[in-house]
């Protein structure tokens, strides 16, 4: 058994915060950006509104395929070494999708190379960090701090995204994305250091800890609900600013509305991580999802015009990773710090299963009958089917991830 002083920062906490979280915004930024690149990048490779959405779509599975190992390679030989990694792979691949020409390169470098990137410098390794040095009591505000530097991120990029592409040509804009990337490498030094034991926490191999998590009901529900949430953030993230362009409005709103997400999820993701240290998390999350099939209900209902596009997206960014810091928050609960980047990894899979569904899907039914209707309504549905999922969940640990007193 590893002392719990082996599991304190080599680094002071603060600067374990701050590095984690400009990680975590300018990771989850670029990402977010992506979707200001589907009417240039169609047009000038004359691809179809289908093939980028299936690019995108990769990208977002392999980054949920990738992401419990990223977290199990964290939770082993260090978050450091996972994240500096993780952000040259990601550097790697915007670079790349500067010079595709084609579906096929494209797939692979938007799709496959970053994708991975993504997973092994994503914010869910930087909150396996978090989980692992940060007090217990706090660990839910602190996923929320981590979750609005993501959002910030988004905020900053989305308009720095589209200045690029206005100043530059898509191409270009990519690469010096790509540039900005790199800043993940050294800011990752701050948060080396791996999980380990703790006194009264079971020590188990990977395998039988996975075992053991996913026979834990509340545990499925909880992953399984979490589709839902990738499926409503891929969508709206890679589709939106195109679709609000079909609807009349120009370019540069559909990146301010991307913004606008990422600004008040600021708000939202710190609102979330404090109350999620004093209210039940899972009736939370089942309000979240909740309202947000009630945003997209009354958003469908009003013409598309710029205040109808900002106050949907301000209502759904106050929702939208909202999700988050509770999520985590009950996977630490459940089964303690120790296999968290692991077993987050895992439900963060499922997230991504939904966000290859919403942005494949999106792209398939607005080339066979040139709307996004029917995928906005589908978001409806799943939002209240997930609000139900969350309901039945019990907030308390797993037994057999404690040790027993004889």
């Amino acid at each position: 058994m590893t002392s719990p002083a082996s599991a304190r920062p080599v680094v002071p906490l603060p600067l374990v915060i701050i590095a984690g979280c400009i990680i975590a915004a300018i990771g989850f930024g670029t990402r977010g950006a992506f979707g200001l690149f589907t009417l240039p990048a169609t047009e000038d490779l004359g691809l179809s509104r289908e093939q980028w959405a299936m690019a995108m779509a990769v990208q977002n599975l392999v980054w949920g395929i990738a992401q419990p190992f990223a977290g199990g390679f964290a939770d082993r030989y260090g978050t450091g070494r996972v994240l500096a990694v993780g952000g040259l792979i990601y550097a790697l691949g915007v670079l790349g999708m500067s010079f595709s020409t084609d579906v096929v390169s494209l797939t692979l470098t938007a799709g496959i190379v970053t994708g991975t990137g993504i997973a092994v410098a994503s914010f869910g390794v930087v909150m396996a960090a978090f989980g692992r040095v940060v007090p217990a009591e706090k660990r839910s505000f602190v996923f929320g701090i981590a979750t609005a530097a993501s959002s910030a991120g988004q905020f900053i990029f989305a308009p720095l995204g589209q200045g690029f592409i206005s100043a530059f040509g898509w191409q270009m804009a990519l690469v010096w994305i790509a540039l900005l990337l790199l800043l993940i490498i050294p800011l990752s030094a701050a948060l080396r250091g791996r999980s380990v034991s703790t006194p009264g926490e079971a020590d188990m191999p990977f395998m039988q800890a996975l075992s053991q998590a996913w026979g834990h009901g509340s545990y499925r529900l909880l992953v399984i609900g979490f589709f839902v949430c990738g499926f409503h953030l891929a969508f709206i993230n890679v589709h939106m600013p195109a679709y609000l362009v079909q609807c009349g409005l120009s370019p540069e709103v559909g990146s301010w509305t991307i913004a606008v997400i990422g600004l008040f999820n600021i708000a939202g993701s710190l609102l979330s991580g404090w109350l999620g240290s004093r209210l039940p998390k899972q009736i939370l999350l089942a309000t979240i999802y909740f309202l947000r099939a009630i945003a997209i209900a009354a958003f469908l209902l009003f013409p598309v015009t710029e205040v109808t596009a900002y106050t949907f997206a301000a209502a759904m960014g106050l929702l939208w990773l909202s999700t988050v810091p509770l999520t985590a928050g009950l996977v630490t609960l459940f089964f303690g710090p120790r296999y968290m980047g692991m077993l987050y990894g895992v439900a963060f899979f499922s997230h991504q299963l939904g966000s290859f569904v919403g942005v494949w899907l999106g792209g398939v039914v607005y080339d066979q009958t040139g709307s996004y209707s029917l995928v906005w309504y589908l978001g409806i549905i799943l939002g209240l089917a997930s609000a139900a999922l969350h309901l039945p969940i019990n907030e308390r640990s797993v037994s057999s991830f404690r040790i027993q007193p004889a």
